[in-house]
């Protein structure tokens, strides 16, 4: 089932203006995943345990460098300067600690080194640290690789069908109404879906991603759900004795405000990968693996591309060959391109601009109705 796409504006009699991405295909591609990996590189395939800790150590190197200005030279900044520098703190610490959430990420499908115990004990650490079950995400999000873009199977951005929108909706479909949505969307989003599963794949009974006993999880992934837990009360400890000693504001000036940019990051990265207008959603009479994992958009984010770890802009490789380390994605989604053709979705409009225009689409859209 189509969950929707961009639509052609004349220009004038002889010429039709394209929107900057045309709607994807929904056809079964006429490529084979083992002709794409033939065109890559091989060495692309090899993850290096040495540049895979080069790249944490990078990330960990900057953020303790932004955390000892904050703590040795902002108190002696003369007052006015004080409320422009922890915002660009808080700005620059959150941006370089996505970037280590994201090779937390990598651990997870085991791109980061050629071993798997190695992977998961720098995973748990980093992903620890940000207060993520690094196990527990893990598992579902391995089932998101493993369903892309399927109405029934997908762990999340699942689009709701018209006739099951909450009642609420038609109250936020609305310039305010949206604003307020995306504001609980980036700020609370994340922790909701861990605690929750808001805007998660329906289940049959409660699913939380710290419940070892929840539909998320088989008994044998049980332990793992456990460390997972462990992990992260051990963090939420250590911070309560740091907030007892140094005070919950400072704790929330040094880590707190952060961390909720991270979470943001976090959620708009994969929100605009996963829920473009022009990406379809199949269901089961015509979702498979391939056309699933096609169906993502890779975007530009300038600078932030380096510091995020190209995680914004090589997502449709990344889908397709997942265990492949970050720092060969660019070469890589480069290799196969030219075969995915029209496959291969790219949106390089400023993410406000594209929001509106999205929204315009969407309105068009339900003019019509059109399957897939």
């Amino acid at each position: 089932m189509g969950a929707g796409g961009r639509m052609p504006v004349s220009s004038n009699k002889n010429q039709e203006k394209q929107s900057p991405v045309d709607r994807v295909p929904h056809e079964r591609p006429p490529f084979t995943l083992g002709q794409l990996k033939q065109a890559i590189p091989p060495h692309c395939f090899k993850r290096s345990l040495l540049r895979s800790f080069s790249y944490v150590t990078h990330d960990l190197c900057f953020a303790s460098l932004f955390y000892y200005i904050a703590t040795s030279y902002f108190h002696l900044l003369p007052h006015p300067f004080s409320y422009i520098a922890w915002p660009v703190f808080w700005v620059l610490q959150g941006s370089i600690l996505t970037g280590v959430w994201v090779i937390a990420h990598e651990c997870g499908h085991h791109a980061f080194s050629d071993y798997q115990w190695v992977d998961d004990t720098v995973g748990l650490i980093l992903h620890s640290a940000l207060l993520v079950p690094y196990f527990s995400w893990k598992i579902s999000h391995r089932r998101h690789h493993s369903n892309t873009g399927s109405m029934e199977r997908d762990e999340v951005f699942v689009p709701k069908q018209k006739s099951k929108m909450p009642p609420v909706s038609k109250y936020l479909n609305n310039p305010p109404g949206r604003v307020l949505s995306l504001a609980i969307t980036l700020t609370l989003g994340w922790p909701l879906y861990l605690a929750f599963n808001v805007s998660g794949r329906r289940y049959d009974r409660f699913a939380c991603h710290y419940d070892p006993y929840g539909p998320i999880y088989s008994r044998r992934e049980r332990l793992q759900i456990y460390i997972s837990d462990a992990g992260v009360f051990a963090v939420v400890y250590v911070l309560y004795c740091i907030a007892a000693t140094k005070g919950l504001a400072w704790l929330l000036c040094i880590y707190g405000v952060p961390l909720l940019i991270v979470n943001g990051f976090l959620v708009l990265i994969t929100y605009l990968q996963h829920t473009h207008s022009t990406l379809p959603h199949y269901d089961s009479s015509e979702w498979d693996w391939m056309r699933g994992a096609l169906s993502t958009m890779d975007r530009d984010y300038g600078v932030l591309n380096k510091v995020f770890h190209h995680i914004t802009d090589t997502h449709v490789a990344h889908h397709l060959f997942s265990t492949m380390p970050h720092y060969h994605a660019m070469e890589a989604t480069k290799a196969i391109k030219p075969i995915l053709g029209k496959y291969y979705s790219f949106d390089g409009m400023p993410v406000l601009q594209g929001d509106v225009e999205g929204d315009k689409r969407v309105s068009l859209r339900r003019t019509r109705r059109r399957r897939w």
